[in-house]
C-alpha cells in the first residue's frame, strides 16, 4: 500500500500540479481542542454564534469551519491576510473569548502562512507552532 501511494504521489508531483503560488498572503490555522467537562451543551450554540458573527462581520474570513469527533473539536480558519486575521482575533477577544475558554481547552495550534509579529503575540501563551509555506498553491 505504501509503495502504491508513494508512486501515485510522485506521479502527481511530476505533473507540475504542486507549483508554488507566489501571490498568497493567506494566513490560516488549525486548532485542536477538547470540550471541557460539563460544557457539552454549550458547544453548538457557541460555535454557531461565532460562525454567524464571523460570516457577517469579517468579509476577509475565507474559511471558518469546525469539525468534531467525540470530545475533540478541530477548527480550520483561513483569512485573506494577516490584517484580516487580526480583525478576527479582535472580534473573538471582545465577544467570545470568555465563553470559548470556559467551553474548550486548546490542545494545539498550527499556524500557516505569513503570520506577522502581532498575530504571533496573540498566540504567545498558546501551544502554537508556525509553519512557512515551501510549496503548493491555493485557489
Amino acid at each position: 500500500m505504501k509503495l502504491i501511494f508513494t508512486t501515485a504521489l510522485l506521479a502527481f508531483a511530476s505533473t507540475g500540479a504542486l507549483a508554488e503560488d507566489q501571490s498568497s498572503d493567506d494566513v490560516h490555522w488549525s486548532i485542536v481542542m477538547s470540550i471541557n467537562e460539563g460544557m457539552e451543551d454549550n458547544v453548538v450554540p457557541l460555535l454557531t454564534r461565532m460562525s454567524d458573527a464571523t460570516m457577517t462581520n469579517e468579509p476577509d474570513a475565507l474559511i471558518y469551519e469546525y469539525m468534531r469527533s467525540g470530545d475533540a473539536v478541530h477548527i480550520y480558519e483561513r483569512y485573506a491576510n494577516n490584517a484580516a486575521a487580526m480583525v478576527h482575533m479582535g472580534n473573538f477577544g471582545s465577544n467570545f473569548a470568555d465563553d470559548f475558554f470556559a467551553t474548550f481547552t486548546v490542545e494545539s495550534i498550527a499556524v500557516y502562512g505569513p503570520a506577522e509579529d502581532d498575530l504571533k503575540e496573540v498566540f504567545a501563551d498558546a501551544p502554537a507552532v508556525y509553519l512557512e509555506k515551501i510549496a503548493g498553491f491555493a485557489r
